[in-house]
């Protein structure tokens, strides 16, 4: 019995030979191309591409025809192609749509909701009155199984034991490709979902990668994203990405990441590539990085961030949160605010929570907390657990000898040091 069927997979028809109405042979199935991007896409509709050109190849010619002439078949469950009208689609037309088989089945994928990197065994298609699209990907077992042809043989096995073949789909709306270096697409529009993702997910993808998709995508990837995701990557990576980007493009990365980031990264280089990028990157964030550099690694200033926020205490509530709301700092510059005098010299700490209670017209000498737990620049690191431990605190400011304000060590940095390296106790 023949039928016009309405859902099949990519694996069945690839290679499956192709014949015009009339009986003419048009050569093996070798690929189908969908549109790329979303143009025509209705807002708020799921995005299923529509499947335009069909390749296939004859006596060594590739040709390709235009897709909507092309019927799937099946009889006694096996699939048959035809073709009522052999359009061929030009080679220069063909490269405006991405081929299923060449540049998705088998890739690597990042799943949305799974937060990782998954293969492409297989693409499920469906057949309506006005077209043929791409639904989803079969990134399961069963996927894997169907391509070499033993899937219903082992469903009926394992049905006998009441055990089913794990499956696996994700619709399309939720892939997103990661090898992009061939696609005839932009690369903006397949990084838009992605950047939805936290930095922290999307550094968990970005170490499963291959060394070119992880260089591509940040050499793609907005910087200010891009910084972000960097300090979420472990460190052998970190100086593996920074040493296989331009010297300009590395050295923007480095800018936008806290002063204390970029020194352990340069700090892990080749002198001479450190000195490279410290010359590109801007004097005054340069300056920060290089006065962290001189620090011994077992001192408290080789982990201080140099971003902070000090104000005197003459100032008003109101002039300090307007400072805050220029600078918009990250947020770990507001674990603590700092009061200082005319010389730079540490005198107080400061809440944001007494600021944001506080009436405007307020002086900060008034709400501002005089004891202070501080440490020196070139204390040793040990030091640092236990006084976070012991008075509670989310950062301790860091100064000089003169007791000048030097930065101060968020515990987000503290926890990671030892977790990672270790150097604090």
């Amino acid at each position: 019995m023949m039928t016009a069927i309405t859902t099949f997979y990519l694996s069945r028809v690839l290679g499956l030979k192709v014949y015009a109405t009339d009986g003419q042979y048009l050569g093996k199935l070798t690929d189908l191309f969908i549109q790329a991007g979303t143009e025509g896409q209705v807002s708020g509709e799921p995005h299923r591409p529509r499947v335009a050109v069909a390749s296939t190849k004859k006596n060594g010619i590739s040709t390709c025809f235009d897709f909507s002439y092309f019927t799937v078949t099946k009889t006694n469950n096996r699939y048959s192609i035809s073709c009522s009208d052999t359009r061929v689609i030009s080679e220069e037309t063909s490269y405006d749509f991405l081929p299923l088989k060449e540049h998705v089945l088998d890739k690597q994928i990042v799943d949305l909701n799974g937060r990782k990197l998954v293969r492409v065994n297989d693409i499920r298609l469906v057949s309506v009155s006005d077209g043929t699209y791409a639904v989803a990907v079969d990134v399961g077992t069963e996927g894997l199984l169907r391509r070499i042809g033993i899937v219903k043989p082992l469903k009926s096995f394992f049905s006998v034991f009441n055990v089913s073949i794990p499956a696996k789909f994700i619709l399309w709306d939720d892939v997103e490709a990661v090898d992009y270096s061939n696609f005839h697409i932009k690369l903006g529009k397949t990084l838009k979902k992605l950047n939805t993702l936290h930095p922290s997910d999307m550094a968990d993808i970005i170490e499963e990668m291959g060394k070119s998709s992880r260089d591509h995508f940040f050499s793609n990837m907005d910087e200010e994203l891009a910084a972000d995701v960097l300090e979420e990557i472990e460190p052998k990576m970190q100086v593996d990405i920074i040493e296989n980007l331009p010297i300009s493009k590395a050295a923007d990365l480095l800018e936008k990441m806290p002063a204390n980031e970029a020194a352990d990264i340069l700090d892990m280089l080749e002198e001479d590539k450190a000195e490279l990028l410290l010359r590109e990157m801007e004097t005054e964030t340069s300056d920060d990085v290089r006065e962290l550099l001189e620090y011994e690694d077992k001192e408290v200033g080789s982990l201080m961030n140099t971003d902070f926020l000090s104000f005197l205490e003459t100032d008003t509530v109101d002039t300090a949160l307007q400072i805050i709301r220029t600078q918009k700092p990250e947020y770990e510059v507001l674990y603590n605010l700092f009061i200082v005098n005319k010389a730079g010299k540490l005198i107080a700490t400061l809440s944001l929570r007494d600021l944001v209670i506080s009436e405007p017209d307020t002086k900060l000498s008034t709400i501002m907390k005089r004891k202070v737990n501080h440490v020196y620049d070139h204390d040793p690191l040990d030091i640092l657990a236990e006084i976070v431990s012991k008075y509670n605190l989310l950062a301790v400011p860091v100064v000089n000898e003169n007791n000048e304000l030097m930065g101060m060590v968020v515990i987000d940095d503290i926890v990671e040091d030892l977790m990672g390296k270790r150097r604090t106790k």
